[in-house]
């Protein structure tokens, strides 16, 4: 486990997290959405286990903070009002249902894309931690990219399995149907796809020159 720890921004990535939290719950009540009142639970679990890898992997603070504006987006999205001159997809007049190009583009696609590029950027710490801990140097490989890109895009699909029990559970929601569970994981796989690219173009590639036993290594 590592002890470099940054006590410092953690707390702050904590206390901005638990503010929003704070605030939504009390909105989604009021407003009797159930929905979100799960989802704010789910968010507890995901917290919880985000913090347990950051003990073991050390994620950079970066990738905190971005975690922590992706679930302020997903709060947004599920309770803010838009006017009603602004085009939405159903009834629901929430951000999630905003159409930034009418037709084309939503709000609730920019949140996946980012959110779940986000995800495939913490499958790469944690990937490259468990690398450079059994001796080995994690460059940004193609094969690695595919993985951390795949990793990133299971975590997607387990998103839609949670919104899928949310269906099941819950009188009226506002998940949509097949072709907004489709352009969900197309949502996803744009975004894995783009971390995976920057993660490539901003890290430089480090040979194990001299040293051809170091795994991992190589043009895969």
């Amino acid at each position: 486990m590592t002890t470099r720890i940054d006590l410092r921004a953690l707390w702050s990535v904590g206390l901005f997290t638990l503010a929003y939290l704070t605030a939504a719950l009390p909105v989604a009540l009021m407003r009797g959405n159930v929905e979100f009142v799960m989802y704010i639970a789910v968010m507890l679990v995901l917290i919880g286990f985000v913090f347990w890898m950051h003990l073991q992997v050390e994620l950079s603070t970066d990738v905190l903070w971005c975690l922590s504006i992706w679930g302020l987006a997903h709060m947004a999205g599920g309770l803010i009002v838009v006017p009603e001159t602004w085009p939405v997809e159903s009834q629901s007049r929430v951000l999630y249902s905003w159409w930034l190009l009418p037709g084309h583009l939503k709000y609730d696609h920019i949140v996946h894309a980012y959110g779940f590029g986000i995800a495939t950027w913490v499958c790469w710490q944690g990937l490259a931690t468990a690398i450079e801990r059994r001796g080995g140097r994690a460059t940004p490989t193609l094969g690695l990219m595919v993985i951390s890109a795949a990793a990133g895009m299971g975590l997607g699909s387990l998103n839609e399995i949670v919104e899928f029990a949310a269906t099941l559970t819950i009188p009226e929601t506002n998940v949509g149907g097949y072709i907004n569970t489709g352009w969900d994981l197309v949502a996803n796989f744009v975004g894995a796809t783009l971390s995976v690219i920057l993660i490539r173009l901003r890290s430089p590639r480090r040979l194990a020159l001299g040293n051809p036993t170091a795994p991992f290594e190589g043009g895969y």
